[in-house]
């Protein structure tokens, strides 16, 4: 009887308190206060922690972002300027999962691979989210015994990467691939990649570009004459590869410290992949003393010096050079690589932090269809990606400063 007076007797003042809290306050009087402390502080964390739940943190993930309307609207211009450039050179779209078998896609990058994302086992099968829309592509030609034709895809891709919006640099973003596979005559589907890319960058009105070329064999040529061992030509390619991001001298450490590089074979390396320009450079090359000793280099030289002719025929040679230090780090490549890039004084008035690095790149990959062929049937094929995130983050600056009005 007592115990049920205190509570009525409490009920008035008490009716705004938890069930657990009140009770606890009526128990106070019978109970040593340290216990009942301890009790409260216990509640209260169990409270807190149930509003932390109810009140997530509202923020999207690392390396991912949201677009507005106005966002879109530019983005679907600049998909469209695409998807037009690739349906008048005759390419027809495909698509994929956004996840394949994660053995077909670890062999396939070299360094790269670190940076593909793992998904966990789902019913016995390891998969991992695609890196890239290429080998994906490679894939869908061997399973369907494809020889020959042209395709393009837009579809998100993922990499597990530092990154840095500033720079164009995440970890979900959209790829516009173009890509012919097939055997044709020697560099005209090379030509046509490189000329669909001329079109869409002048097409989307991002100020002067250069297309910086080369070629897998001339530089693992450079690399042989140079007393490079075969074993360590991806590694250094990769590295070569990080040349847009840190000078050549870093570059140069790099090899020696990290890739275990004698001073001597570095030295001879750097003679030649400081080299750029147009035939006059393809046409020393194929005299050099020491490549002309090396069978790999001087294909790879008669093949450039015939692209450059085809290059000059569509009228695009002047926005195009030769780069010996052009190396593309993924493994796939086995030909004429390359990658276009903004001439940074023409962009003085865009923010300081935004890094105009390559803004598209491919190559040829001429052996990745005999890797998923179970009778290893090869279909040569070259293509080409534009990086569509670092266009968009150009032309949103040149319309806010332009005060340029997008109809959405």
């Amino acid at each position: 009887m007592q115990w049920v007076t205190v509570l009525r007797t409490a009920s008035s003042w008490t009716q705004h308190l938890p069930v657990q809290f009140r009770i606890l306050r009526l128990l106070s009087n019978h109970l040593p206060n340290q216990v009942t402390e301890v009790a409260e502080k216990q509640l209260s964390h169990q409270q807190n922690a149930g509003a932390s739940k109810r009140n997530p943190i509202l923020k999207v993930p690392k390396g991912t972002r949201d677009f507005s309307p106005l966002q879109m609207a530019i983005r679907e211009k600049i998909f469209s300027t695409i998807i037009s450039c690739f349906k008048r050179h005759g390419a027809m779209t495909i698509d994929t999962p956004v996840f394949e078998l994660k053995e077909l896609l670890q062999e396939n990058y070299g360094e790269e691979a670190k940076l593909i994302y793992d998904l966990e086992d789902q019913g016995g099968e390891m998969l991992s989210l695609r890196y890239d829309l290429t080998v994906p592509f490679a894939r869908f030609l061997a399973m369907n015994k494809i020889k020959r034709c042209k395709r393009y895809h837009i579809a998100k891709v993922y990499r597990r990467d530092s990154p840095s919006i500033k720079k164009g640099r995440f970890r979900e973003f959209i790829q516009c691939d173009f890509d012919i596979a097939g055997q044709y005559d020697p560099m005209i589907p090379d030509a046509e990649c490189l000329k669909v890319m001329h079109e869409i960058l002048t097409a989307l009105q991002v100020g002067d570009f250069l297309i910086k070329i080369n070629d897998r064999r001339i530089l693992q040529g450079i690399f042989t004459i140079c007393g490079i061992p075969e074993i360590k030509f991806e590694r250094l390619c990769s590295t070569l590869d990080k040349l847009d991001k840190i000078s050549w001298e870093e570059v140069k450490n790099e090899m020696i410290l990290e890739d275990g590089i004698s001073p001597e074979c570095v030295n001879c390396i750097s003679e030649y992949v400081q080299l750029h320009g147009g035939p006059g450079l393809i046409e020393k090359l194929l005299k050099d003393p020491k490549l002309v000793q090396n069978r790999l280099a001087m294909e790879g030289l008669v093949d450039m010096k015939l692209l450059f002719e085809y290059l000059t025929l569509f009228g695009i040679i002047d926005q195009v050079s030769l780069h010996l230090s052009l190396a593309r780090g993924l493994a796939y490549y086995t030909g004429v690589i390359y990658e276009a890039v903004l001439l940074c004084h023409k962009h003085s008035h865009l923010n300081e932090s935004l890094n105009l690095r390559s803004v598209a790149g491919g190559g040829r990959y001429d052996e990745l269809v005999a890797k998923f062929d179970s009778r290893g049937h090869k279909v040569p094929c070259v293509g080409l990606s534009i990086g569509v995130e670092r266009l968009f983050s150009i032309i949103e600056q040149n319309n806010e400063m332009s005060k340029q009005k997008i109809r959405t």
